[in-house]
């Protein structure tokens, strides 16, 4: 499960927009319209929870939920061809913000969940692998490690001389930017390109699950999710649990969100039901355990 924090301050954000997060919860059967979603791989379980419980109380209600990555979620926000997007990191104020204000998009950002990437290797056989430093993981996925470190034992002396197969999300994908904001840290954050990429989570836990010497990163859910295949190491001496991803202890912890267009939220009757709905005290616990 991801962590969930309060979205109690998040009625007064509602209520600007010309309603109350406390109201109406979707329930009773009476709400029809058609709802677009974009965006994050790692919010998409949550948002497709919402939207399936939603349609079970609103059968009128059509909610398409897609997960094609956080970049692509908000060029697609910023088009106005979606209504909600999915986002696994904050958009981006220099190149995105822009584009929705040519298109007269405005949107409030709501943060739904805590969650930590996830850093794994294949269960079997990696005894040895319990832990990795922030500087192993810069070493192994920086540009200039391309072609270079190949083999675990490159990376710690003491680990295996075998071969290093890496998994990760593709470069649309917010998971990707925050993570080698973090860790890589160079201007352009972007890592080395020979690796899996993809931006379905569920096929880089595949490739992991599948390969004994994989090394990959993604959302903390889909390790959760595979915990008879997956083994999350440490990352600086802390593993990704619901504490210290809440906490902040975890190095590789973040906020997810859900952006919500006001105009939507105002004249789509089917957008602020189900946004309530999604954000209610008793709905955001059990989606996020769906999830």
């Amino acid at each position: 499960m991801l962590t969930v924090i309060s979205v109690l301050a998040l009625s007064f954000v509602l209520a600007a927009c010309g309603g109350s997060a406390g109201g109406s919860q979707g329930g009773g059967g009476n709400v029809s319209g058609n709802i677009n979603i974009e965006g994050s791989s790692t919010v998409q379980p949550i948002t497709q929870a919402a939207a399936e419980l939603f349609r079970e109380e609103n059968p009128e209600a059509r909610i398409e939920v897609g997960g094609a990555g956080t970049s692509d979620g908000f060029e697609a926000f910023c088009q106005g061809d979606t209504q909600i997007s999915d986002a696994s990191r904050p958009i981006d104020v220099a190149e995105e913000v822009p584009v929705c204000e040519e298109n007269g998009v405005e949107f409030i950002e709501i943060p739904v969940a805590f969650d930590g990437i996830s850093v794994v290797v294949n269960k079997e056989g990696n005894d040895w692998a319990t832990d990795v430093t922030a500087e192993e993981l810069k070493m192994v996925w920086e540009p200039a490690a391309e072609g270079e470190i190949t083999r675990w034992s490159q990376v710690r002396s003491d680990w295996p001389d075998r071969e290093l197969s890496l998994y990760g999300p593709g470069t649309e994908s917010g998971t990707y930017e925050f993570f080698n904001e973090v860790i890589v840290g160079n201007e352009e954050e972007v890592n080395r390109s020979d690796y899996e990429a993809s931006e379905d989570d569920n096929v880089l836990v595949q490739g992991v699950s599948g390969d004994e010497n994989a090394l990959g990163y993604f959302g903390y859910s889909y390790y959760e999710n595979n915990l008879d295949a997956l083994k999350a190491l440490a990352v600086d001496g802390v593993k990704p649990t619901a504490d210290t991803i809440r906490s902040g202890e975890y190095l590789l912890s973040r906020p997810l969100f859900i952006y919500v267009n006001t105009d939507a939220l105002k004249n789509n009757k089917a957008v602020r039901p189900f946004v309530d709905f999604y954000l209610s005290e008793q709905n955001l616990d059990r989606l996020v355990e769906a999830a």
